[in-house]
């Protein structure tokens, strides 16, 4: 009977030790994920400061926003919508790619084809002469 008792006081022992581990690695892993995104945010009262690394109040807001919203369940990809749609884009170190934008992101590959095309036809003409 004794040895039975030692089971269930085993399993008990085990079973919590797994409930408060597994705790602490999903804490340990949503610090993570809100360093990993507040890395990419912008503080808007610093000067081209990430939100992780300034001290300002803006910043702490913004990092309880974003563990809070971690812990609500949202994705990453949420958040940053969220953020962007209140605060602007500006709070983006890395721009969305939408419509509005469009053009910072094909403008360097225009310029390195129209520059490619030029040369081309710069080469093509000194070798003709």
């Amino acid at each position: 009977m004794k040895l039975n008792h030692f089971y269930k006081f085993s399993f008990i022992l085990v079973f919590i030790t797994f409930v408060l581990f597994t705790n602490f690695l999903l804490a340990e892993n949503i610090a993570d994920k809100v360093k990993k995104l507040s890395l990419k945010l912008r503080c808007m009262t610093c000067q081209n400061q990430s939100v992780y690394d300034s001290d300002s109040d803006f910043a702490k807001d913004i990092m309880k926003i974003i563990e809070d919203k971690f812990n609500e369940g949202k994705t990453e990809k949420e958040i940053i919508l969220l953020l962007s749609d209140r605060y602007g884009e500006y709070i983006l170190f890395e721009p969305l790619l939408n419509k509005r934008n469009i053009f910072l992101w094909l403008f360097p590959f225009t310029l390195l084809f129209i520059s490619i095309v030029f040369f081309i036809y710069y080469v093509k003409k000194r070798n003709s002469d």
